[in-house]
Order: C-alpha cells, then sequence, then structure tokens
C-alpha cells in the first residue's frame, strides 16, 4: 500500500476524531475543518514514508503543532487590536484607528513598489502566516532565496514606516 492510499484511508476513518480534537482546544469548528485538510494536505505532499504506525502519532503532532502557531498568531492579532482600540477616550480611539490606516496604506505602498518576487513572499508571509519553508515549498524556491526576498521587503516597508513616523 503506497503513502497516498495509507493517508487516504487514515483520513475517511479518522477525519471527525481530528477535528473534534482540534475544536475542543481553538473552539471554531470551521478553522479546526481547515487545518484538518491543511494537515492532511501537507501530508499527501510529504515525500517521507509514512506507515500506519506512525501517522496516528505524526497527524496528532501536527494538529498540535497548528493549534499552537493559530494561538500564537491570534495573540498577536489580540495584541494589535488592544493597540488599536487603546484605552483613551473615542476621539483618541478613532485617531489611532485612522492613523493604523496611514500606516498600512503606507505599507501597501512601499510593497506596491517591491519587486513582484519580493513582494508575494513577504505577503504570503505576513498576511497567510505561512513559514519561509512553507513559501519555499509552494513557489518551487529555494529556502534562502525567499528568506532574501522576504528580508528585502521588511527592510523597506520598515524604512517607509521610519519615514512615516
Amino acid at each position: 500500500m503506497n503513502n497516498y492510499q495509507t493517508i487516504a484511508d487514515y483520513y475517511a476513518q479518522h477525519r471527525d476524531e481530528i477535528v473534534r480534537f482540534v475544536t475542543m482546544r481553538i473552539g471554531d469548528s470551521d478553522v479546526a475543518q481547515d487545518m484538518v485538510q491543511d494537515i492532511f494536505v501537507r501530508l499527501l505532499r510529504s515525500d517521507k514514508l509514512i506507515s500506519l504506525t506512525t501517522l496516528p502519532a505524526l497527524t496528532f503532532t501536527m494538529a498540535r503543532n497548528m493549534i499552537a502557531d493559530w494561538y500564537r498568531r491570534r495573540r498577536i492579532i489580540e495584541e494589535y487590536e488592544h493597540y488599536i482600540i487603546g484605552t483613551g477616550d473615542s476621539h483618541e480611539s478613532m485617531e489611532s484607528l485612522i492613523s493604523a490606516h496611514e500606516l498600512m496604506a503606507r505599507m501597501e505602498h512601499t510593497l506596491a513598489r517591491l519587486a513582484p518576487e519580493c513582494r508575494d513572499a513577504y505577503r504570503l508571509h505576513i498576511y497567510a502566516g505561512m513559514q519561509v519553508g512553507q513559501i519555499a515549498e509552494q513557489t518551487h524556491l529555494p529556502y534562502r532565496a525567499v528568506e532574501y526576498r522576504i528580508g528585502q521587503a521588511r527592510r523597506a516597508v520598515r524604512q517607509a514606516l521610519k519615514q512615516a513616523l
């Protein structure tokens, strides 16, 4: 039995169980279903030898790691939202919100001036939350090339935001 068939059989038998596992930890069944689908897509793309013995542990380890990443991203988003909302009155909060929009517009303007390769890698990293390795795999580029492109984009955005502030 090849890897694809092993993974497909395991998915058919245990998908609901893994979705419940993730849902219990994050509280959102739609996100949990997306995560489980991502886990199995990654397993199918893997060129490693996967057996029925290792598949359950690998699947649940990947699920735990995705849950941790989800909480890490959520914490950052909540910190940013808290910063935007602030603790002042509504007038100050509105000014902070407008300022955040201006900074975002400045950042997008800077990204538009970058080479498409740098811009795309940066957006996948920041907006989609993808790791450098995942971007390299998706774009079929070497890891170091993706890392360099993200670094170039970060420097450009950082410089533009410094000038704006």
